[in-house]
């Protein structure tokens, strides 16, 4: 008895070509993963085919799902550092991202040049706030002499 098979059963064309649009949609996945500069360009990715064959009570006819599946490399984690402080005039809670890297100092923008404060306040907004209200409370504090007079 010859035990020749005969399998006409090619991936490619199996299902009107959908395991091979599967497949190309896991491909683009891993490729648009190993572009990402935020993950690891070292970590490896995989895609997985499973087919999964259901055989009839007849052994006649097989059912064969097909799944793809792609393992990706995962999103590098990134931190910061958050400074709150409450205003103790007002109550309010402040939380601002620390840019300088140390309370306090003051650093120098790349995009624009410019000196800012440890959470990114221009340096020049900021002296100029201070400079209004410090006039502002000056004017509160003037005596008018010539008012005075009866």
């Amino acid at each position: 008895m010859n035990n020749k098979l005969l399998i006409n059963f090619n991936l490619s064309e199996i299902a009107e070509g959908a395991v091979q649009a599967k497949f190309a949609k896991e491909v683009e996945k891993v490729c648009k993963n190993i572009l990402d500069l935020n993950t690891d360009a070292t970590k490896k990715r995989k895609i997985t085919i499973s087919l999964t064959y259901i055989p009839n009570d007849q052994r006649n006819s097989v059912d064969v799902v097909v799944e793809t599946k792609s393992t990706l490399a995962p999103q590098v984690g990134t931190s910061t550092t958050m400074l709150l402080d409450r205003d103790l005039n007002t109550g309010y809670m402040a939380a601002n991202e620390l840019k300088s890297k140390i309370p306090g100092q003051t650093y120098i923008d790349i995009e624009d040049g410019k000196p800012k404060t440890d959470i990114g306040e221009p340096v020049d907004e900021v002296e100029s706030k201070k400079e209004t209200k410090k006039n502002s409370e000056d004017k509160k504090n003037i005596i008018d002499l010539q008012k005075n007079k009866a």
